[in-house]
Parts: structure tokens; C-alpha cells; sequence
């Protein structure tokens, strides 16, 4: 049955092509080679060589011998797609979604999930090394939900001869919030989804076997509650229609959910009496919100929440405190990594009650507030106003006092501290650190740093710049996005001659 053959995108026979193995005449687009795969890139995508060169493969795995035809090349490198699986790598699986060769939301369902957590490892191995020139670097083995290893893949494709049949561990149903784009298909029907790789064309998804399965009733009934008020759906190409996304999050812990619509502008008719209808049907919706975005962007969010019945957040319970998220709040969309992840940081800094603390880019304080209640004084550092505000009212929420929150860049807050800091924790987004923020912790002479990343190429370059005054004695990886080539990991640094 098409869409069941976890490769059937994937030609199996073909005697059409000719196979030039040692030709450089070969190395046009278009072209059939045979390539071993021997390593994956951040993207996520098998690396192999062809006489010298270097072919990135989607969908391969290290230790697949596959014909691979060309579709973009240049001079030293080119891009292929996988043409026809010759040998199967040991690592390969069968993905547990139909479309996981399709959709874009995930990368890795192929890979068995503990190869997934050792290739993350390795890269951020190599980009301490090669940017960061650190020799043998001190990473952990990767950190994971340990309950996730425990749930098999789900046996819903048919065989391929040449993948192994047995069940691999696999982490599924681990994202408390998903967004999906929405589209009408060619029938006129409401679609949500993810994106096909490589493309804006939507693929429809009724279920995802990475986000928590509390929500997937919620993904399939709504579309058609907005099929029969027939709200128009907006178009990118046109900027014309209302509906844009569907938001669905979810507290792991407390299993209270809260429905965000986002529209071009705020009139959908009727959306008051829905939204009641859905409070009164789903027992643990709590909320549902309409985010106005009439921007022609490709951002999610616009600027405005308003919250159209129950309440405006979810309540969740996190590293033994209650916090309020809100439609638009960033959390970690993996709540028990996070979790291990702070106390592995805890430990690590086993503060004694006399520190003063600085969390640079604290967002509503996820690990802020944890951490305050170890240490004498924290200062929370976040450039967006409404993350501060969700800061304070959670800091509040769990009778925290001695935290204290600012608003405002870090690299222009930073400098103007009137204390010093006996811990800071960077948390910046993927392009890194501003050079004065690395420069300014190097100048008031911080004992210690935890640097938070979310990429590792950006955290190998700020450590490089930070090497000659701080020591590099940890970095712990953590798997927050298993699936994808995604990869956080906390780097713990110590200064030099540092009695600490």
C-alpha cells in the first residue's frame, strides 16, 4: 500500500540507469553513483565520498551502500537522493510514522534512537575540535528521557528486506507543543501539518508520534470544527484568507491544554461559540486563545494574544515548581530533559547559599528560579518584555524573593551590573553570544560559566574566544529533540587559576 513502505520513495530495481563507478564524467546532476555512508552533518543528512568528493545523502544512515542520484552539484561536493538501498546500514529502522520520509518535522525516525544519541555526541565533539580547537574534549554521553527508551517502534510499515525487523528503543511522544501550518488541499479540505522536506507543500497529519499523544484528538477534530465554520485559511503566496496555524500545547505534568489559533486579523465568525464548544468537550482544555498575526512574514506570532474563553495559560509543574505558560511563552518543548538537564547543572554547581547568580537570556525563568532557591541572590537577564513579566508572576507564584529580573539586551545589561557575579548561565538563541557579552564575563572575571546551547558550531566558537581565561571541564549533551539531528548541551567552564 503506498505511503506503508517506510522507503517507497526509494526505486528498488531499475535497469534504465548506467552506473559510471570510476568516471569523473559521473559527477554531473542527474547522475546514478554508489556511495557508503560513513558519517551524518547537522542537518541531519548521511555524508558519503565518491572519488575524493564529498555527497550529502537525506534519509541515509552511516553504513548504507546505496545508489545515490545527483541533484545539485559543485566542484568538491554535491547533494543526492537516495536512489536505491544497496546494503543497510545496522543502525537503520523502520520509522514509526508512514510519512517520516516526507515530512519535514523529523530527520532521524530511519536511525535506531541509541546511534541517534551517539552521533550527536560526535558532532559536538568534532566542532569543539575543528572551530573550537579543543583536543579530545570532555563530552558526556548524550542525556535522554530514560522513559522514552523503554517505548518501541510502533510496527505500522510494511517490511524491507534489506532493514532489520527487530524493535529498536525510539523517543516518541515527548513535545508538549507543536504548531502546525494550515492549508485546504486540492478538494477543499482543511489540512494541518508539517511541511515536505525541501518544500512549503504541506503534508496532512491527523496524529504525530513525537508529540505528546494527549494531543492528537485535538489535531484531527479541530480541523474539521474549522471545515464546518467554514473559516478561510490563509494564503503565503496571496497574503489573502484568516487562519494560519494551529497551536496545541500541553503541561506534561498536569495534562492541561490550551488551544492557540493564529489568524491574519481577528474577526472569525462565530469563533466565541467554538471556543465553548471546544472548553466543554475536552475536559482538560483549559483555554483557547486567537494570536493576530497580519504581518506578510514567515514568523509564527504577531504581537497580539487574546484569550477567547477559559484562560490565557496552562499551569505545568517543572523541577518542583508550578509555572504559568502562556499561547506565545517559550519553554522546552521536552519537559523531562530539561528537567534532567538542571540537575545535572545543580549538581555540577552544588551552590552553597552564598553565590549571587546570573542567568543571562532566562526567558520566564525556567532554570532562574530553581537555581535561586540555592543560592543567596539570582538576576534574571531577558530582552522580551513578556517574558519578564511571566518571570516575575511565576518567581511570585512560587514565593521566590531573591530573584530580580531585567529587561533589555544581555549585552547591554550585562556590562552595567552593580554586583559582582559568582555564576553566570548563558542561554543565548542558535547565532550565539555577542563578543561583548564573552568579553565582558572575561573582564568582571566570573568564577564560573554554564553555557546552554542549542548549537553546537556557535558554542565551539564562543568557547574558543573564552579559552584563554576560562578551563573547559564538562560538556553534557542532552537529546531535547530526539528525530532530528537537533541537539542542547550545557558547557560547564571554570577561571583560570580559579580557587572555585
Amino acid at each position: 500500500m503506498k505511503g506503508q513502505n517506510p522507503n517507497h520513495d526509494v526505486e528498488h530495481s531499475d535497469s534504465s540507469f548506467t552506473l559510471h563507478p570510476s568516471s569523473l564524467q559521473a559527477w554531473r546532476q542527474g547522475e546514478l553513483l554508489e556511495v557508503t555512508i560513513a558519517n551524518l552533518n547537522h542537518d541531519g543528512a548521511g555524508v558519503g565520498r565518491w572519488e575524493g568528493r564529498v555527497v550529502f545523502v537525506p534519509d541515509t544512515v552511516p553504513g548504507d551502500r546505496a545508489l545515490v542520484r545527483l541533484i545539485r552539484v559543485k566542484p568538491q561536493y554535491a547533494y543526492g537522493k537516495l536512489h536505491q538501498l544497496l546494503e543497510a546500514s545496522p543502525h537503520r529502522i523502520r520509522p514509526s510514522c508512514i510519512v517520516a520520509d516526507k515530512c519535514g518535522g523529523c530527520q532521524w525516525q530511519h536511525i535506531d534512537y541509541s546511534y541517534q544519541r551517539e552521533a550527536k555526541r560526535n558532532l559536538i565533539i568534532q566542532d569543539l575540535d575543528r572551530i573550537g580547537g579543543f583536543i579530545k574534549p570532555p563530552v558526556d554521553p548524550v542525556l535522554a528521557d530514560v522513559a522514552t527508551d523503554s517505548v518501541p517502534t510502533t510496527q505500522n510499515s510494511l517490511p524491507h528486506p534489506l532493514i532489520p525487523r527487530s524493535l529498536h528503543p525510539s523517543a516518541l511522544g515527548y513535545r508538549n507543543k507543536a504548531t502546525y501550518p494550515l492549508d485546504r488541499s486540492a478538494t477543499g479540505q482543511v489540512q494541518a501539518g508539517y511541511y515536505q522536506k525541501g518544500s512549503h507543500q504541506l503534508i496532512n497529519l491527523n496524529q504525530c508520534p513525537i508529540q505528546d499523544s494527549r494531543l492528537n484528538p485535538l489535531l484531527a477534530e479541530v480541523k474539521q470544527d474549522i471545515q464546518q465554520r467554514g473559516w478561510s485559511i490563509y494564503s503565503e503566496s496571496e497574503h489573502r484568507g484568516k487562519l494560519r496555524h494551529l497551536g496545541l500545547r500541553i503541561g506534561r505534568r498536569t495534562g492541561e491544554l490550551l488551544l492557540t489559533l493564529v489568524s491574519k486579523d481577528g474577526k472569525l465568525m462565530g469563533l466565541e461559540a467554538q471556543a465553548e464548544e471546544w472548553i466543554n468537550r475536552y475536559p482538560q482544555l483549559v483555554g483557547v486563545c486567537l494570536n493576530v498575526n497580519p504581518d506578510r512574514t514567515n514568523a509564527i506570532f504577531g504581537a497580539e494574544t487574546r484569550c477567547i474563553a477559559g484562560r490565557s495559560y496552562l499551569l505545568e509543574e517543572c523541577a518542583g515548581l508550578t509555572f504559568q505558560i502562556q499561547a506565545t511563552t517559550f519553554f522546552q518543548v521536552n519537559t523531562e530533559v530539561a528537567e534532567a538537564m538542571l540537575r545535572v547543572i545543580e549538581a555540577e554547581l552544588a551552590l552553597q547559599g552564598n553565590e549571587l547568580l546570573v542567568d543571562a537570556y532566562c526567558g520566564i525563568g525556567t532554570m532562574t528560579l530553581p537555581l535561586a532557591k540555592q543560592a543567596k541572590q539570582a538576576i534574571g537577564i531577558e530582552i522580551q518584555p513578556e517574558a519578564i513579566d511571566q518571570a516575575n508572576l511565576n518567581a511570585a507564584l512560587n514565593g521566590i524573593t531573591n530573584v530580580t529580573f531585567e529587561m533589555g539586551a544581555v549585552e547591554h545589561i550585562l556590562p552595567k551590573l552593580a554586583v559582582q557575579p559568582d555564576v553566570v548561565l548563558l542561554d543565548p538563541p542558535r547565532k550565539g553570544c555577542d563578543r561583548t557579552v564573552l568579553e565582558t564575563l572575561v573582564g568582571m572575571g566570573v568564577d564560573r560559566i554554564v553555557y546552554i546551547s542549542c548549537n553546537p558550531s556557535t558554542l565551539a566558537r564562543d568557547l574558543k574566544l573564552l579559552s584563554p581565561s576560562y578551563h573547559l571541564t564538562r560538556v553534557q549533551p542532552a537529546d531535547f529533540f530526539p528525530q532530528t539531528a537537533h541537539i542542547e548541551c550545557a558547557a560547564f567552564l571554570v577561571r583560570q587559576n580559579s580557587k572555585t
